[in-house]
């Protein structure tokens, strides 16, 4: 006889801990006024529960500790690499393996070589550096996901789709020479988590080598994709998560990747490809920049803990837990009434601030707002993915709001239990009940790129 338990259970057990500091409502108010409404500002020691990013926050393994103490940290040549180029390419299949201190020095590198002034980036959705990055070298980051995808309340298995018409329509109205490569984010961060299916990515390689166009993935979250077409596409219920995982990247020509999602690292990534000229002068850029193609800007350990977290995260009880966690915190907010964004995504919870804030202008920011709020009742750090994220400015003055207003939150890999998630809940509950007493900011001061990061805010009321 066999039961199904209702209970999450980690796939882990706890060897360390780090203590958390309680502060008051009233402590935490004067730290967000301190940090000028800003909550990358806030120090981390006033932060309860941080969901700012899933990005390098998460806890690594016993066996990722313990290949960080066999790192080698020989210039050139390191035996770390070696291990860790071996572990990327057996993944990926890609024959150059490019390693940088982060998934956004693996976008400069690729923008500086191939993007040029006039060009057009097309992706599913860029997320914010991947977008900062496509621009700093004059060009445009066109956002194709599909329609399903632009709207919190539409349920769709794969929102993270790229639109195909759209993509073909784009490449053929502004030509091939000004498409320098194609990219697909899995999943699709900026567009809630969403997941990208196989069937998806198998049409825009066919697209783009109808038109000679080189196809990239943004990879950073690859094996929470993996799972998502393992659970809900046609076909591979029965195949590893690995499988997939080979499968999608055997799609594309090459890859950026963050080793801080995905990679269950704390810093690291890589740039793959298998175009030779290309990655020449990509090592060449990163020789200029970075540092030896051998260590890309890392130590010898951070390589060995990527090899190892890179293995580690397409197995299947992690990955279970992974996305059923998140799914649980999303079942509680949305059984409470709070307007999310729908499906769970993998890594993160949206809650959808334009529905739940509509007294606050976009003008005024009402996922910032909202995060502010959760912030100062509850001690929890979430990130805005609304207009001060993504918000543009218009020639004559002013600002084009972004499409969604969203409040992210990220969950750390292996960090919190499910007491915690409670909590968060409790919080975000407790916020959405006195949502019509929330009010939104203006900005005081600001940076002309990624302003979300430095951004000075005040009460707008």
């Amino acid at each position: 006889m066999s039961f199904e338990f209702k209970t999450i259970i980690e796939p882990f057990r706890i060897k360390s801990v780090e203590p958390v500091r309680l502060t008051t409502e009233e402590e935490r108010r004067q730290a967000v006024s301190a940090a000028h409404y800003n909550l990358f500002a806030l120090h981390s020691r006033d932060v309860l529960i941080d969901l700012l990013t899933d990005s390098g926050t998460g806890a690594m393994s016993s066996a990722q500790w313990s290949g960080i103490m066999r790192g080698d940290e020989s210039y050139a040549g390191s035996e770390s690499f070696i291990r860790f180029e071996e572990v990327v390419k057996e993944l990926t299949g890609f024959r150059h393996v490019i390693p940088t201190h982060q998934g956004r020095a693996a976008e400069r590198i690729l923008c500086g070589e191939v993007v040029r002034s006039g060009d057009t980036v097309p992706n599913n959705n860029h997320f914010d550096t991947t977008r900062a990055n496509v621009e700093h070298g004059g060009a445009e980051a066109l956002d194709l996901v599909i329609e399903e995808g632009r709207s919190p309340e539409v349920v769709h298995p794969f929102k993270g789709n790229m639109d195909i018409e759209k993509l073909e329509g784009v490449i053929r109205e502004r030509g091939r020479e000004r498409i320098p490569f194609v990219m697909t984010t899995v999943t699709n961060n900026a567009g809630g988590g969403q997941p990208v299916s196989m069937a998806n990515l198998r049409l825009v390689r066919e697209v783009c080598d109808r038109h000679q166009v080189p196809f990239f993935l943004d990879a950073c979250r690859f094996a929470e994709n993996a799972w998502f077409i393992k659970l809900r596409e046609e076909g591979y219920a029965e195949v590893h998560p690995r499988d997939i995982a080979r499968e999608m990247f055997s799609l594309a020509d090459g890859a950026t990747f963050s080793a801080k999602k995905d990679g269950l690292s704390n810093i690291g990534g890589f740039l793959a490809m298998n175009e030779d000229d290309l990655a020449a002068r990509c090592r060449n850029n990163l020789i200029l920049t970075e540092g030896f193609p051998t260590y890309g800007g890392l130590a010898g350990y951070d390589l060995e803990a990527i090899a190892v977290g890179l293995t580690e995260v397409t197995d299947e009880d992690y990955l279970r837990y992974r996305v059923r966690s998140v799914e649980y915190l999303w079942e509680k907010i949305d059984s409470a009434g709070v307007p999310t964004l729908r499906p769970p995504g993998g890594h993160a919870v949206y809650i959808d601030a334009k529905a739940l804030l509509p007294h606050i202008a976009q003008s005024q920011y009402p996922a910032h707002s909202l995060a502010v709020a959760l912030y100062v009742t509850g001690g929890i750090r979430s990130v805005e993915i609304g207009s001060v994220m993504f918000g543009k400015e218009l020639p004559g003055g002013g600002e084009e709001p972004a499409p969604m207003e969203l409040v992210r939150l990220a969950i750390p890999r292996r960090v919190y239990t499910q007491s915690h998630i409670d909590y968060v809940s409790e919080v975000v509950t407790a916020v959405a009940g006195q949502a019509r007493s929330l009010t939104g900011y203006r900005i005081t001061e600001q940076a002309p790129t990624l302003r979300h990061f430095t951004t000075k805010f005040e009460p707008a009321a």
